[in-house]
């Protein structure tokens, strides 16, 4: 009855928004306009090539995918093409979720495309003529009104060599990387009270961000009902109400990010149980649906107050924060001061983390995989850090005399709120590179809330770092706790240097990491310049001389032109390289066939953090003593394509391969063709293979 209801709804809604539509059709065009582009204009006899229908919605229209969910069609394609040639079926990107009136949609509301398999038969003289022409049938909506709309489209193709045309790479290049990806792994589903479960295979380590499932195969859960996402090692398991009783596989697209998905075939079986909550998302996780639940938000809360807190023990943030402390010491019980710079504190201190966690959820929103210290991935911040931290270092050395670093009693006399405010900021610009205890779980749960309650989250991460600080300031029994001040407080600011210079080597090797020797050796030549420029400075102050910013501001200058100069590529995959046992590189289709040109024989394969079979066969196969010895042994070289982000040139060499997805080992033994590996590897077999 549910679904008759759901239907009969569904129906009713169509109808009733087709009529005031009709009225406004005008002269009949599509809200969303559709174009048939080639990616290679000349295709070649006896292979194949790819189409795409780009789609353009207008402002407040929406398209639908293939199971357009409770409401809306299947966009219906018919071809009429030159003898022998054949498409294929139209495969779709990952859809979004849009609730109308109670009723789940999956839907387009961006620019989108589909794309189809063109293959063309063998025997074909170069310059023969492939008329294509295609004629479509869609539903356009918006949340008010339905709109059947149709259009012919047409591109003339002619028998070539295959080349894709330059200017069609990138687009197409985007449109891959929007298609789900096939899971070459088991996965199962149970129903049972009504409740449909189901474990899908993914590595413990892969973080995934706003998961849902779509269905494929229809009447096997009620799209409309919440979907309670866990964790349980290495499954996602995935818990909602059950359409009606089904046997047979289950097909479907499992989102893990934004604009990311996982395809896959499920079959009944054994499904572990629940584990730690990801992300409860309810209806319509994009449109403002329920999303995570109050204790996920409370738990994240919960561990961004005591990440926080835990953080001020952190060598790059407790000499900052230990002598904010002992400046609250000289205050006494009868002085408002100690207050008021403790909240100008904590404003700074929270106000940062908000506008990193702001920005944060910005990139993320943009497509970007950005996470916590995001700002961190970027050379010239790196460089930028390593910098401040050293001045801050040596004023604690004694160096130099800052009052915005030292908190004297010069800074409280000429505003000690503002100096607060300055040094709460600097705090929690400095602890971005730190990560303690419970930050992980706490802001990797605040990055599938909604946007209020993850900043919230931010916000109490800042609160938990100045807390110690804020306590301070308003409970007077915690200062006269704190040793009067004396000549110790010099001996102790000294010693406070060491952790601020041993920060600063981290950020040096860092930057090494990110940009190469070249990257470390500028970044320690700032640090140097500005070295100098303090000891310049600190030199003035202790004659009593004025104009100390004079011996600055070469420093700065040479400071500011190492940032610009510093490279900008980071360069993990050769950073590893120079460790890694089997000396791998990026797979590239041009540093293969200058491999081959060598006569080397080369392993290829591709991996993802998604595929639980490809993480296996490395930590058991491949990253092996005893496979390492061989290949050394063997001169054998090692490509590594990456497909986690759906690269699109290595989606297009895997699919040359006659394969759609991975793990994809290849054997290039010199002069022979690829031999492809059995998707389970053993280390006997690859150093065998080398030995041969």
């Amino acid at each position: 009855m549910d679904r008759l209801r759901v239907g009969l709804v569904a129906v009713l809604y169509l109808i009733l928004g087709a009529v005031p539509a009709l009225a406004q059709l005008g002269g009949g065009q599509p809200h969303i306009r559709a174009q048939l582009v080639a990616e290679s204009m000349a295709p070649a006899a006896g292979a194949t090539t790819t189409l795409a229908i780009r789609w353009t919605p207008q402002p407040g229209w929406h398209g639908y995918w293939k199971n357009p969910g409770n409401s809306g069609l299947e966009t219906e394609a018919h071809w009429t093409l030159p003898k022998g040639v054949s498409a294929g079926p139209l495969a779709y990107p990952v859809p979004t979720t849009l609730m109308i009136a109670g009723l789940m949609n999956h839907v387009y509301e961006a620019p989108y495309a589909h794309l189809v398999r063109l293959t063309v038969p063998k025997g074909l003289a170069r310059g023969s003529a492939l008329p294509v022409r295609v004629k479509l049938d869609w539903l356009e909506c918006t949340e008010q009104i339905c709109v059947p709309a149709t259009t012919s489209l047409a591109i003339d193709l002619k028998v070539g060599d295959g080349t894709p045309d330059a200017s069609a790479r990138a687009a197409f290049d985007g449109w891959r990387a929007a298609m789900p990806r096939p899971l070459d792994q088991q996965v199962r589903y149970a129903v049972a009270g009504g409740n449909f479960r189901m474990a899908v295979p993914l590595p413990a380590s892969m973080r995934v961000a706003t998961p849902h499932f779509f269905a494929l195969t229809d009447g096997a859960v009620d799209y409309a009902a919440p979907q309670r996402i866990t964790r349980n090692g290495d499954m996602l398991v995935i818990a909602t109400k059950a359409a009606g009783a089904v046997n047979g596989p289950v097909e479907g697209v499992l989102r893990i990010g934004n604009g990311q998905g996982l395809q896959f075939r499920a079959v009944p079986g054994a499904v572990p149980a629940d584990g730690t909550p990801v992300a409860a998302n309810g209806a319509s996780d994009e449109q403002g649906g329920s999303g995570p639940g109050g204790g996920t938000f409370l738990l994240a809360l919960g561990g961004a107050l005591l990440g926080g807190l835990l953080l001020n023990i952190m060598p790059c943030v407790f000499p900052i924060l230990s002598l904010k402390a002992l400046s609250l010491a000289r205050a006494g019980d009868d002085s408002h001061a100690p207050r008021r710079e403790a909240v100008a504190y904590t404003a700074g201190v929270v106000l940062v983390c908000l506008a990193l966690g702001g920005v944060l959820l910005g990139l993320r929103a943009a497509g970007s995989a950005a996470g916590w210290a995001f700002q961190l991935q970027d050379p010239r911040v790196i460089l930028f850090l390593l910098v401040l931290v050293t001045a801050i270092a040596l004023n604690l050395a004694g160096l130099f005399e800052l009052a915005v670093i030292a908190g004297g009693d010069s800074l409280a006399a000429q505003g000690g709120t503002k100096g607060a405010f300055w040094t709460g900021a600097l705090a929690a610009f400095v602890a971005t590179p730190c990560t303690g205890p419970f930050m992980a779980g706490a802001l990797g749960a605040a990055l599938v809330l909604p946007p209020a309650a993850a900043l919230a989250v931010f916000g109490g991460l800042g609160l938990g770092l100045a807390l110690p600080f804020l306590l301070l300031g308003f409970v007077p029994a915690f200062r006269r706790m704190l040793p009067r001040p004396g000549a110790w407080m010099d001996r102790f600011r000294h010693i406070l240097a060491i952790p601020m210079f041993l920060t600063a080597l981290g950020l040096a090797w860092i930057l090494g990491r990110q940009a190469g020797v070249d990257g470390m050796v500028i970044g320690l030549a700032a640090a140097l310049a500005i070295g100098l420029g303090l000891w310049a400075y600190g030199r003035r102050q202790a004659t009593g001389r004025g104009r100390g910013w004079l011996a600055l501001a070469p420093a700065a200058i040479v400071a500011a032109a190492a940032i610009g100069f510093v490279p900008q590529s980071v360069l993990p995959a050769q950073a590893a390289a120079a460790t890694d046992a089997l000396a791998s590189e990026p797979f590239s289709e041009n540093r293969l066939a200058a491999l081959q040109a060598e006569g080397r024989p080369v392993f290829v394969y591709f991996t993802a953090d998604w595929c639980l079979t490809c993480k296996v066969n490395e930590k058991a196969a491949i990253e092996r003593a005893e496979t390492a010895e061989a290949f050394h042994k063997g001169k054998v070289a090692v490509l590594v394509g990456d497909w986690t982000r759906g690269d699109a040139a290595i989606g297009r060499f895997i699919e040359a391969q006659g394969r759609s997805g991975v793990p994809l080992y290849l054997w290039y033994a010199p002069g022979k063709p690829a031999e492809i590996l059995p998707q389970v590897l053993t280390s006997g077999l690859l150093a065998a293979r080398a030995s041969s």
